[in-house]
């Protein structure tokens, strides 16, 4: 026995609504620079979306504008196992969350292009979430190891995204603005992105490449320190050194630039709640920027759902953003597993309530690998199910071992790859019939 059918049919609906809004088929194209009259485009492309991203935007400038192949150049760098087949351009698969040499020797490559760009050329960088990991070049005197190792332990720390990309900023020949200036002048650059994070905040999208970063080396050194993560000493010394400031928002290169955002979480979640609406629901938007301790959320969503079921509601509670786990055990598992888990705990076997939550990229968590589960689903009978089975919810959860307790229900979310990402999508269902 699984999740109830009316439940899962109803969640899987909503979760695969908001991801269709995010693809970049759709949302690609019309926001794609036109080619000059003899200068070349160069598309340069970082994160989960970058295969689907330079795949459309390769079909558009060849077939729609029917440029000559010989003016089309650039590169593509995403996740393992989320690339796409392009024509003629190439698109590495490197690591992520923790970078690898793939994604080093890649972003090299992607600095020299935008270096070589000439005056009538225009630059188009395509980027999604995870390009943090996928454009990786280390900053003077830091190698490979040392940022792998740091990436490692701000991710085990509980520390936001955005406090993650302002450390991995001032680490970066790419991040925090640094692509725009490799950029010569008088060479046009549009950016288009798929936002992921919260406030869809262009400095924290795929750690700002192409934009002025407010934050600063010390503000770096104040995270490391609040989240009590040692550093190495090549780091220590990288994160006070005045040359790894990065461009301010007032730098004159950025007044240049275009910079769009093509999809963000909002718009997902306003399509996954057209979809509850249809089907009856009154939809209660929660917010597309939700962070905390995805338990303590969970806690939270599930007194707001026995609220709205004492009072005989049908509605849908939609949120997004990006929660964050504070590791305490050895178990597996992401932020969107550990909230269902926590939810089912709070709600307690709550007649009448289900939800879903997963990554709208498809992987959530887990060993890095693009077979990951998204996320999970739970139900009234969630609990009762375990305790069946010998299981005990409170137990995963202590050992953040949400993977393992849905792995046993066989209530994961397992989409694969998306090759989109707008962040976390939670739904939460009271249906008093």
């Amino acid at each position: 026995m699984s999740i109830d059918i009316r439940f899962a049919s109803l969640l899987h609906s909503l979760f695969d609504a908001a991801v269709s809004a995010a693809q970049a088929e759709a949302a690609l194209p019309p926001s794609l620079p036109a080619p000059s009259a003899a200068g070349r485009i160069i598309l340069l492309a970082a994160g989960k979306a970058a295969g689907a991203m330079l795949q459309v935007a390769e079909s558009h400038y060849l077939d729609a504008c029917g440029l000559e192949p010989g003016r089309l150049t650039g590169l593509g760098v995403t996740r393992h196992g989320y690339g796409r087949a392009t024509r003629q351009l190439e698109l590495v698969e490197a690591g992520h969350p923790v970078p690898d040499a793939a994604g080093v020797a890649a972003t090299m490559r992607c600095l020299e292009l935008a270096a070589a760009a000439r005056p009538g050329d225009h630059v188009v960088v395509l980027l999604s979430g995870g390009g943090s990991a996928n454009w990786i070049a280390p900053a003077a005197g830091v190698s490979l190891a040392d940022k792998q190792d740091l990436t490692r332990r701000l991710l085990r720390s509980g520390a936001t995204i955005r406090e993650i990309n302002c450390v991995r900023k001032h680490l970066s020949r790419i991040k925090g603005g640094r692509l725009a200036l490799a950029v010569p002048e008088g060479v046009a650059l549009t950016t288009l992105a798929i936002s992921d994070v919260p406030q869809d905040d262009a400095a924290v999208i795929a750690s700002g490449p192409t934009v002025g970063d407010p934050s600063s080396l010390a503000e770096a050194r104040d995270i490391c320190a609040r989240h009590a993560i040692e550093v190495p000493p090549a780091i220590r010394a990288a994160l006070v050194d005045p040359a790894n400031e990065s461009p301010a928002p007032d730098h004159p290169r950025f007044a240049a630039t275009r910079y769009e955002l093509i999809a963000r979480p909002a718009l997902s979640l306003a399509a996954a709640a057209d979809v509850a609406r249809a089907e009856g629901y009154d939809v209660h938007l929660l917010g597309d920027s939700l962070e905390g301790e995805a338990r303590e959320r969970a806690v939270e969503h599930a007194s707001l759902a026995r609220h709205l079921a004492a009072h005989g509601k049908r509605a849908v509670l939609l949120s997004g953003g990006e929660l964050t786990v504070t590791l305490r055990g050895d178990g597996r598992g992401g932020p969107n597993q550990e909230y269902a888990l926590a939810l089912a705990l709070a709600l307690e076997g709550a007649a009448d309530i289900a939800a879903v939550a997963g990554d709208t990229d498809g992987t959530d968590g887990g060993g890095g690998a693009a077979s990951d589960p998204a996320g999970a689903l739970i139900d009234p009978s969630t609990l009762a199910r375990a305790r069946t089975m010998g299981l005990d919810a409170a137990a995963f959860l202590a050992r953040n071992d949400s993977t393992g307790f849905f792995e046993r229900l066989g209530d994961l979310l397992t989409p694969g790859p998306t090759f989109t990402n707008v962040n976390d999508f939670r739904a939460v269902v009271v249906d008093k019939r």
